[in-house]
């Protein structure tokens, strides 16, 4: 049974879905959602948070790429007007492993900065900041007398004010206490799965519905060498390979450069 996930629908017409990385919520795209719709004004945005994110259902175990996918997948039976899907880095590897589920009247897949490729062990790796901030999160007590006693211990353990204050957003009031509405142990099985998992027969097959678009953050190293190299190496008609000028956080630091894209590449032209 798919979990049932929160969305916020920004206008109307066909529909854009998109969606976060590990720890994020679709309100992490909320401006450029915003924005997007404002200059195209045929297509509306569906903000979705994941399971065991933000204000979704956690679903039931086991916690894994496929089951995302099949929650996202369900959102096409109750939004028939979605014709594009969009995620950012875990958010990205999910949205592609929905590609081998979609009906056919999916257009386009976006992926930003999200690689298709497996990185076996990388749960393992102590130069892997994604996990350094997971144990963090797993040491931390899970109930606060103040969000900002959160931002606190999080910079205490070492994480920049504006990352702590970000996590702190899943820090919630629950009576008269701050709750984490994080499970951290089912985040560490999402982040196993999604660390052993090669989607590239996803992304490469042109037999399933739509464009494959991976946008880079040339200042990232999500997508490596290998990556690049196999996105530059003749992709399939279907792939198509934009960069942006950023961080792996393309999002928010060239927002505007993610917009332009997102306007000039959506379909103008109905089915």
């Amino acid at each position: 049974m798919p979990a049932r996930l929160h969305r916020e629908v920004i206008g109307e017409g066909r529909l854009l879905l998109l969606t976060h990385g590990i720890y994020g919520s679709g309100a992490n795209w909320r401006a450029i959602a915003r924005k997007v719709h404002e200059q195209r004004r045929d297509w509306g945005i569906v903000l979705v948070d994941l399971r065991q994110h933000g204000r979704s259902e956690p679903g039931e175990p086991p916690h894994t790429l496929a089951a995302c996918a099949s929650d996202l997948r369900a959102l096409f039976d109750e939004l028939p007007a979605i014709e594009a899907i969009g995620g950012h880095s875990f958010g990205g590897k999910v949205v592609l492993a929905t590609r081998a589920l979609a009906p056919p009247t999916l257009r386009q897949t976006w992926m930003f900065d999200a690689s298709p490729s497996a990185r076996p062990g990388a749960e393992r790796d102590r130069t892997n900041t994604v996990i350094g901030v997971l144990e963090i999160m797993e040491r931390l007590p899970t109930t606060w007398a103040s969000r900002d006693n959160y931002i606190a211990a999080l910079s205490g353990e070492g994480l920049a004010q504006p990352l702590a204050q970000w996590l702190a957003m899943n820090v919630v009031p629950r009576d008269d206490r701050y709750v984490l509405r994080l499970d951290v142990k089912a985040l560490r099985e999402m982040l196993v799965d999604y660390y052993a998992r090669d989607l590239w027969d996803i992304a490469f097959d042109p037999q399933l519905p739509g464009e494959l678009h991976v946008v880079i953050a040339e200042q990232s190293t999500t997508l490596d060498a290998d990556d690049r190299n196999r996105l530059a190496s003749a992709p399939p008609p279907h792939v198509h390979v934009h960069r942006i000028a950023a961080g792996h956080w393309l999002h928010i630091e060239a927002a505007a450069n993610v917009v332009e894209l997102l306007v000039r590449e959506l379909p103008t032209t109905l089915r």
